[in-house]
């Protein structure tokens, strides 16, 4: 089976994901970076390009927590470090310490932790005692807070030492935040609070070497401790020295302040019981101290519950010529109202008011789960409901005004990308989700223009929003307009038309080409844009003449508004890529058509090469269910009923020819059809062969863009390779070897059209992708084929759940001899990825 095996260079371009709909799980580190969850995954990307960088694999549940060490609340001990590190905690109760090497921007699985715990893990937080020693503590969703000392290597050769101190059985109630910090003037000394569904803040004590014990509660919220953060105890006078603050939020809406003070020895300190003692609040002593909490501030702002509050990281600031950093007093709220909030003290009364508000004000937005600091205090991070983040960025360059503006973000599916396909040309490629989610990515061109160098793929719209999961996706291929038909978790096709604010964005990408959309093309197209209906069912055109009248509604009355009506979008071109707010609301395209046939829900559809027909199959568990529907394009009327499945259709694909049509099943058969057109434009089809082809369920095909073969792959470990012999017989002419799991996606692109040679891009339920190369033989006795293996990408580089599907984009470049091809997958993991091959 020897090929000439070419050496294949892969390099990653693109990674679109959302992040996981958990509270505690986003962390800006110290690195600059910030990381994620999405789904099994850890994500990290980089605020000043907007890309996600890497994803990490090793959860086999989902990741609920990330935590970098340093996070940018210790930047400041953290100027010189050449590797940092960060904690993930999955829903399992495993945590994993990763490492960063920042000169050479590699990652390392460090350890997994071990004493596990026996239920998800809810938040992780940590205090970085020195550049080489930290403490943190992790809870879980079973009352447990284990509290940890780790130690990083001051050498390359040496390795991380990670010790448990020691175990808190809190109650049954879950702990869903913590903050830790050293007490004042006390080195060695922790505090450590905790905040769980008892509406108290739990305060506990202890050494840098172990036990920590419960000293005091904090009571005054009436709802779910949400978030709780301690200053650092970083100040010029005397008097601040001695203390430090927690703020505290909750689903009460509320926000607090307290201010935990030491007030003297142990022996010299006496409490006198007055009326005053009772508001100063609970007396707690450490060691040889005496320390008393009471509430400095509450905040009244936020309209829902306030999910995070975060302390503004030490600035250096400039005392007798001396650099010195020091807390500003200045904290972030997060809150499910749609808002981040900073707050801060008045200078003349020392009263805390809110001083900036920023949010999502479209009735998309479902509130935010955690706003996060940048180190400089000069960047504020969100994250909501919809696995979306926002960023904000003061752009002001005096101190006393501040100018907050949003700033790209990376984006993507927050649940299983079901499917993936190009657009004709490849200007850019469109993923459907469970999230409910149609969504287009394109790289854009950079303002340096040297876009082939370092090409930034970014979200351009997100053109179909959706009241069920999504299971497929195919674009209509051929000349005229763009056009796409998905299908979800219903019984209807629908087919959707790029409205004329989606062909005027797309010159702006550089995938676009000059000239893909001559002015006199977009002069047919009426529809500017599309709205979203109450229900999120039909996408209603938003037709150009009518875009520029002022909007009445119900007769203009007050009141009469009903539940039909939502605010109308405002699509328009767009010259940089869009923001959330913009995507999830302006760049609908208009549904132009419903195929009602099938009857039960859809999964999976195919457009032929010259864009005449689209097939589509439902889930079906009878062979009348499992009949594939042929529609005509354009008319959009069945033409076709194919019968010879009993189960499932699972993918379909039409020959490069648009002769024949493949499908393949759960039933473990494939089947071939002839299509064929008569003069009157009739359409005929017959059934050529039927197939047992795999031991278990086919999961994908693919055709030879070269020839009548074609590949399958299935639950069976095994990829074979077919061919559409002269006398119509159907013979395997290879199979490849057993791979490590079941092969959930296939596809074949060809490489050179004389020596009949191609790629096969196989995807697996364990994430990995293999590139294999594949040359057929045509003789006459028969066609045989030889196959190599040409790359196995690195784990880091694939998916972490199973590849549901794989599409080489439709163009190639080739740059001095060698070919330059582009392949598209997604997965399980919420991930699109787009990696290029040199060949």
């Amino acid at each position: 089976m020897s090929l000439e095996n070419t050496k294949v260079e892969a390099k990653r371009v693109f990674i679109g994901a959302g992040c996981n709909r958990v509270v505690n799980n986003v962390s800006w580190g110290a690195s600059g970076l910030v990381s994620f969850g999405a789904q099994n995954a850890v994500a990290v990307f980089c605020p000043k390009t907007a890309q996600i960088l890497t994803t990490l694999p090793g959860h086999k549940a989902s990741v609920n927590c990330t935590h970098w060490l340093p996070t940018s609340k210790f930047a400041f001990k953290a100027k010189n470090l050449d590797r940092h590190y960060l904690l993930s905690g999955d829903s399992d109760g495993i945590i994993i310490l990763w490492e960063l090497s920042a000169l050479h921007n590699n990652w390392r699985h460090v350890l997994q932790l071990p004493l596990s715990h026996k239920k998800g893990v809810t938040c992780i937080t940590a205090y970085m005692v020195s550049e080489t020693d930290a403490m943190f503590a992790s809870a879980s969703s079973d009352g447990v807070v284990n509290v940890w000392d780790v130690s990083f290597p001051s050498q390359s050769s040496e390795e991380c030492k990670v010790v448990c101190l020691d175990s808190i059985c809190v109650d049954t109630k879950a702990i869903v935040t913590l903050s830790l910090a050293e007490l004042p003037q006390n080195p060695g000394r922790f505090a450590l609070a905790l905040g769980g569904l008892d509406n108290k803040i739990k305060l506990y004590c202890g050494e840098r070497t172990g036990k920590f014990t419960s000293v005091c509660e904090l009571k005054g919220h009436t709802d779910w401790i949400r978030s709780l953060d301690f200053s650092l105890p970083l100040h010029s006078t005397e008097e601040t020295a001695n203390s430090i603050m927690l703020v505290s939020s909750s689903q009460d809406k509320v926000i607090r302040i307290w201010k935990l003070v030491l007030v003297g020895d142990v022996g010299s300190w006496r409490r006198e019981i007055t009326l005053a003692s009772y508001i100063e609040g609970p007396v707690f002593v450490s060691g040889t101290f005496t320390y008393q909490i009471s509430v400095e501030s509450v905040l009244i702002g936020h309209e829902d519950w306030v999910y995070s509050v975060e302390w503004q990281p030490p600035v250096i600031d400039s005392i007798d010529g001396l650099l010195v950093n020091h807390q500003p007093l200045s904290i972030l709220s997060a809150s499910m109202d749609k808002t981040m909030m900073i707050w801060r003290p008045e200078k003349k009364t020392g009263v805390w008011v809110n001083v900036v508000c920023v949010g999502e004000l479209s009735h998309c937005a479902l509130g935010f789960y955690g706003g996060h600091w940048s180190h400089n205090g000069q960047s504020i991070l969100a994250h909501g409901y919809g696995g979306s983040f926002h960023l904000w960025r003061n752009v002001s360059s005096s101190e006393e005004s501040e100018n907050w503006q949003m700033q790209k973000v990376p984006s993507g599916h927050f649940a299983a990308v079901t499917d993936v396909t190009w657009a004709r040309t490849g200007e850019y490629l469109l993923s459907v989700s469970h999230d409910q989610t149609t969504r287009v990515f394109s790289s854009w061109k950079n303002d340096e223009g040297n876009e082939a160098e370092d090409e930034h793929w970014h979200e351009l719209a997100r053109p179909q929003v959706h009241g069920h999961d999504i299971n497929c996706v195919a674009m209509v291929q051929g000349k005229g307009n763009h056009r796409f038909v998905s299908g979800a978790e219903e019984k209807v096709v629908r087919v959707f038309e790029a409205p004329l604010s989606f062909l005027k964005t797309l010159n702006h990408t550089c995938a676009g080409g000059e000239g893909s959309f001559p002015e006199d093309l977009q002069a047919d197209v009426q529809v500017l844009g599309a709205n979203m209906s109450a229900l999120g069912l039909s996408q209603k055109p938003i037709y150009l003449h009518s875009s520029s009248e002022p909007l009445v509604r119900n007769g203009g009355g007050e009141g009469l508004d009903t539940f039909e009506t939502v605010p109308e979008a405002a699509p328009a071109e767009l010259k940089e890529p869009p923001i959330e707010d913009q995507l999830a609301f302006h760049t609908l395209w208009p549904e132009s058509h419903k195929l009602y046939g099938h009857g039960n829900e859809l999964f999976s559809l195919c457009c032929d090469h010259k864009g005449k027909l689209v097939a589509s199959s439902c889930k079906a568990q009878s062979a009348s269910m499992a009949e594939i529907w042929l529609w005509e394009v354009g008319t959009w009327k069945a033409v076709g009923r194919l019968q010879s499945h009993s189960l499932t259709v699972t993918h379909l694909e039409f020959s490069y020819d648009d002769t024949l049509l493949l499908s393949v099943s759960r039933d473990r058969h494939f089947s071939v059809f002839s299509i064929q057109r008569t003069d009157n434009g009739d359409v005929s089809h017959k059934l050529m062969a039927k197939v047992e082809a795999h031991k278990r369920i086919i999961w994908a095909c693919s055709w030879n863009p070269f020839g009548h073969q074609f590949a399958t792959s299935s639950r069976d470990k095994t990829v074979k390779i077919w061919s559409i012999e002269n006398d119509a017989r159907i013979k395997q002419i290879l199979a490849l070897p057993q791979f490590g799991s079941s092969v959930t996606a296939v596809a074949w692109t060809g490489l050179d059209h004389k020596e009949k040679s191609g790629c096969v891009a196989v995807g697996m339920e364990s994430g990995l992708i293999e590139l294999w190369n594949i040359k057929i033989i045509e003789k006459e006795e028969g066609t045989t084929a030889t196959a190599a293996l040409a790359l196995r990408l690195e784990p880091f580089m694939c998916h972490v759940s199973a590849v549901n599907r794989l599409a080489w984009r439709p163009t190639e470049k080739c740059e001095s001899n060698q070919r330059l091809l582009t392949l598209t997958s997604c997965g399980d993991d919420n991930c699109v990825r787009v990696f290029n091959f040199k060949f």
